[in-house]
């Protein structure tokens, strides 16, 4: 009998908080109802401040002679290609991938002609012959029909550095380029 008076207490007790739990307040639900309508909708997008491919460039020169290093995106211990351009965008509250084959579908692509500074440019991986993208990097000037680009090499120059599009065989590696900014 005490156990059944026991059992009937701690589940009318049980009862009774979780309906105190569900019942708010009126006062509450209308403060909740004035400030949900403050909040901007999903549809409103909050801007926030331009960022300017200057600025991105700067920040990214600022690490050149960093040296190359395999699924790494830190300054302190080096960079891949990826990691680099990834550690860069990331700095100024961009999210962007973290592999060079991910960056082929984001943003928006461009046409070679229609290149910008600050773009992140794509190309094959060392096999030219597979068109799978394994390099990365980002545009760093624009000038006539010489692109150059800031990026993580390892290549012969070993890490951060600036290239021409017309060096060596990257032309030849070119895929595409992908708008961020």
């Amino acid at each position: 009998m005490k156990q059944t008076i026991i059992l009937f207490s701690i589940f009318f007790c049980s009862v009774c908080g979780l309906r105190a739990q569900t019942t708010i307040p009126l006062e509450y639900r209308e403060l909740v109802n004035k400030l949900s309508q403050q909040v901007p909708l999903e549809k409103e997008k909050i801007s926030l401040p331009e960022t300017s491919p200057n600025k991105l460039l700067e920040f990214a020169k600022s690490m050149l002679g960093i040296r190359y290093r395999t699924a790494s995106s830190s300054p302190s211990r080096g960079f891949d290609c990826s990691g680099f351009v990834n550690y860069v965008f990331s700095n100024f509250g961009f999210k962007v991938p973290r592999s060079s084959r991910d960056f082929a579908v984001s943003g928006s692509a461009k046409k070679l002609e229609d290149a910008k500074i600050g773009d992140v440019i794509l190309f094959t991986g060392t096999n030219s012959r597979s068109r799978t993208p394994g390099h990365v990097g980002i545009i760093y000037s624009v000038e006539g029909d010489e692109i150059k680009f800031i990026h993580s090499s390892s290549g012969a120059k070993r890490g951060v550095t600036i290239t021409s599009l017309n060096e060596g065989f990257y032309r030849k590696r070119f895929l595409k380029v992908v708008s961020i900014l």
